[in-house]
């Protein structure tokens, strides 16, 4: 995106955290600024704090992981702005724990919010921008725990990992209708992600605190420890506006974190080595069609 003046955006999960200050960043660049949450009072504190610095900011209660609630938000955007050039998918959950102990609600929940609510938003949005004609920009948020997998992070890492692919599978699909896909993938980042699970649906168990957590398991306080000692929020809200920009597609937060990239390319790399030599695959053609 080379203007924003005048222009609309959508992010969701954008009471706090990420969202808020991509919220009020793009604000501060012109843009009108669709909020849209399912915590409805952090929604409204968000709101109050934009506009009483004199951004043009809505809000709208959304569960992503509904698609109706995702349409309905969008019908809201419209309705008060007239139309939508921005869309950012940030709204996302975490459980933590071994494997052996994470319920199949809780799986359910993660897909639901960081890898559904990812495929609504574009669902939803993409043949908006289309009919508007206008073009323009959609970014998910993944992580770098969807580069990386991550001990006892097992659905928060698949559901990025996922985000990370439909990434590229749409930024090609997209390009013909003028519609830039970008993904975000950062690391430790000041925000509550830590405590998403006062926020989990009645359909899924319901909330759960996560003070209550670390009373019944300390160990647990070490996730906090993690996010809260991450980077400046406003760090990766301008670090945003520059990849916008300049229409980048991978956004990285921590530079440093190269090298977990570079330890999976290199496992990547000695497979195929070991493929290229393998016996069993000697007869195999070494050309082929190629799919991006």
């Amino acid at each position: 995106m080379k203007e924003f003046k005048g222009k609309t955006a959508f992010i969701t999960g954008g009471a706090e955290g990420i969202g808020f200050y991509v919220a009020r960043t793009l604000a501060g660049q012109g843009m009108r600024v669709m909020l849209a949450d399912i915590d409805t009072g952090m929604l409204e504190k968000a709101v109050r704090t934009l506009k009483g610095e004199g951004f043009k900011v809505e809000g709208v209660v959304c569960d992503v992981a509904l698609k109706a609630d995702v349409a309905a938000a969008a019908e809201e955007t419209v309705r008060k702005f007239g139309k939508v050039h921005f869309v950012m998918n940030n709204a996302g959950v975490a459980v933590t724990g071994s494997q052996k102990n994470i319920s199949e609600a809780d799986w359910r929940w993660v897909i639901d919010v960081n890898l559904m609510g990812v495929v609504h938003g574009v669902q939803v949005f993409a043949p908006l921008m289309k009919s508007q004609g206008e073009g323009g920009h959609i970014m998910n948020v993944a992580s770098i725990a969807g580069i990386h997998g991550v001990s006892f992070s097992g659905p928060y890492c698949a559901t990025k990992a996922a985000v990370i692919s439909l990434s590229e599978c749409w930024r090609n699909e997209l390009a013909k209708d003028g519609i830039a896909v970008s993904v975000l993938c950062p690391g430790f980042v000041k925000s509550r992600i830590y405590d998403s699970m006062r926020n989990r649906q009645a359909r899924y168990g319901g909330p759960v605190h996560f003070e209550d957590e670390v009373k019944a398991k300390p160990s647990r306080a070490y996730n906090k420890e993690l996010v809260v000692t991450g980077i400046d929020t406003q760090a990766a809200a301008d670090r945003v506006l520059e990849a916008l920009k300049e229409d980048e597609f991978f956004i990285f937060t921590h530079p440093h974190f190269r090298e977990l990239h570079q330890m999976r390319v290199d496992k990547m790399v000695e497979g195929f080595d070991k493929a290229d030599a393998s016996p069993a695959l000697a007869n195999v053609p070494r050309t082929g069609v190629i799919l991006t």
